[in-house]
């Protein structure tokens, strides 16, 4: 007789709409006359949550089932679930925060019939991209609101608005911010933002080339902290490395300003940052265009380069080579003198 009053397990669509209520409940009921009630309704969203996170996870028991996860995952997006999460998230406790940001982060993988319906979503709603940005100014959220952040900018139209807003110069303030964590969270974003994406991220570049690399030169590869630095060179390196980026790397090499930071950077103490250094400056000295002023530095630095060379340890085969290209570089200054 016991089987016939076990309650009937609860569907993903049923989760994500019984989620979706104590959500709106949440949004609504700031402070509750009864404050009891309240706590009782958030302990069982946060419980719900995490049901949710379970179902497209899996657990230690069984793997994740594809069609629980299309259902919870077409059901989440049917409406304002997302964008009801993302506002209620600071309401949240600890624990249940974490497990929104990972059911966050994996919606945003999931396929139902072949399309990933998170990406419909988020350009429908693009202004949830606003609000996820401007978490870094919360310590609470900081973290949450990254890292959902970065999932979503996966989807190349969400990356693309984000880049195009106003939002993506206050990163280069987030990367040094006094809480480590969170200027690497930002650092780690402002990457993901400028590599992953490569036809948007040159298109990006090759627009906004003057002031987004002004910005870059003054407040970061010339930041008066070393991991700010070291972070810049190295992302610096990723960017003008990358083929689809060739047109602002050949632009970017022939500036003096910009090889005056890359010697000093060269004559950093962190070995770290002068190798990462020598990878930018070797496109300097490979170019094969490269500007009187450039041939100058080149040759008026040359004996200084050759030392400061001399003692890197850098990827085989590849030291010479610059040496012959600087070197090269002087007897260019002397046929044209």
């Amino acid at each position: 007789m016991k089987g016939l009053f076990k309650s009937k397990p609860k569907t993903p669509v049923d989760l994500v709409r019984q989620t979706r209520d104590l959500l709106i409940y949440a949004d609504r009921n700031s402070s509750d006359t009864r404050e009891s009630k309240r706590e009782e309704k958030m302990l069982e969203l946060s419980k719900l949550i995490r049901e949710l996170k379970s179902i497209l996870y899996g657990n230690s028991e069984s793997e994740p089932v594809s069609e629980a996860c299309a259902q919870l995952t077409q059901e989440f997006f049917r409406e304002n679930t997302l964008r009801l999460l993302i506002i209620c998230l600071p309401k949240l406790n600890l624990e249940a925060r974490k497990d929104a940001t990972q059911v966050v982060a994996n919606l945003q993988r999931q396929q139902v019939q072949s399309r990933l319906i998170a990406c419909d979503y988020l350009e429908a709603n693009i202004d949830l991209m606003d609000i996820l940005v401007s978490g870094y100014e919360n310590t609470d959220m900081a973290l949450h609101y990254g890292a959902m952040l970065r999932e979503c900018i996966r989807h190349q139209s969400v990356a693309r608005y984000v880049l195009e807003s106003a939002h993506v110069k206050k990163f280069f303030d987030f990367i040094q911010l006094p809480n480590f964590d969170i200027a690497a969270d930002a650092a780690a974003t402002f990457k993901e933002l400028l590599t992953r994406h490569k036809s948007t991220v040159a298109e990006f570049l090759s627009k906004n080339y003057d002031w987004f690399f002004a910005e870059y030169n003054s407040k970061l590869l010339e930041s008066t902290n070393y991991i700010t630095r070291r972070q810049a060179i190295k992302l610096l390196g990723d960017m003008l490395l990358d083929r689809s980026n060739s047109a602002v790397m050949t632009r970017y090499v022939s500036s003096r300003d910009n090889l005056r930071i890359l010697m000093n950077l060269l004559r950093e103490s962190s070995k770290s940052i002068q190798i990462e250094a020598f990878h930018v400056f070797k496109l300097f000295a490979a170019n094969q265009n490269k500007p009187p002023d450039i041939i100058s530095i080149l040759v008026a630095n040359r004996s200084k380069l050759l030392r400061l060379f001399a003692d890197f340890k850098t990827e085989k085969g590849m030291l010479p080579i610059v040496l012959g290209l600087v070197a090269a570089s002087f007897e260019l200054y002397v046929k044209a003198e």
